[in-house]
């Protein structure tokens, strides 16, 4: 499938970016599949690499759940536990959006995702050219600051004070944007910044309507 370049100004081009990053939006996105999934209300998916056992487990359930409320995920899935949260997102019929930090040439998504890429059910976004072939640290703060600016809102089921997702969250919370955690003693100061604990209706509103 041919990489397809979106710029500012082309209908396909999220209105919302030049709001949110209104600093400095990327001027270019690179994507394979259906931009037009980019028009759903999308729930944006960050995480901290290190996470609690306890958290890990409930992150699947929740993750389940989402999947079966048809709500409309995107994320980076780039952490060993994130990318079990994209198979079993991918198990659904719902679309997904996949932001990679690093560019899309010769990039690995595996089988099912391949699959659902050629199903028209996964959008594969990126704003690094090709030239970029590694994630980085810097290039995981810039793909989580595009996660959340799409997103309506937030799931984040742990952030290590201080780390890479506490820098996206704050400029989440600093926008106004909703965001969702999992109660546990380790999301404490989480949960004190303003994140909602997750209930079996929260992500009810991002229901992909078919049809």
């Amino acid at each position: 499938m041919e990489i397809r370049r979106i710029e500012q100004g082309d209908t396909d081009y999220p209105a919302i970016l030049a709001e949110r990053l209104a600093g400095a939006p990327p001027q270019t996105l690179y994507s394979l599949g259906d931009p037009g999934i980019l028009q759903n209300r999308l729930l944006g998916l960050i995480c901290s690499i290190q996470c609690p056992g306890s958290i890990i487990i409930r992150t699947f359930d929740v993750i389940r759940e989402i999947r079966d409320a048809k709500a409309v995920m995107i994320g980076g899935f780039h952490s060993p536990m994130e990318r079990e949260c994209l198979d079993l997102l991918l198990r659904g019929s719902q679309p997904v959006i996949l932001c990679p930090a690093r560019g899309l040439h010769n990039l690995r998504i595996g089988k099912v995702a391949r699959k659902a890429l050629k199903e028209g059910r996964l959008l594969v976004l990126s704003i690094f050219g090709h030239e970029v072939r590694r994630t980085t640290s810097a290039g995981a703060i810039l793909r989580n600051d595009l996660v959340a600016a799409l997103a309506h809102a937030i799931f984040v089921p742990h952030a290590s004070p201080d780390g890479k997702t506490w820098a996206a969250i704050r400029k989440a919370f600093e926008r106004g944007q909703k965001v969702f955690s999992l109660e546990d003693e380790a999301n404490t100061d989480l949960l004190a910044s303003g994140a909602e604990a997750c209930l079996s209706n929260s992500f009810d509103d991002f229901n992909h309507k078919t049809g």
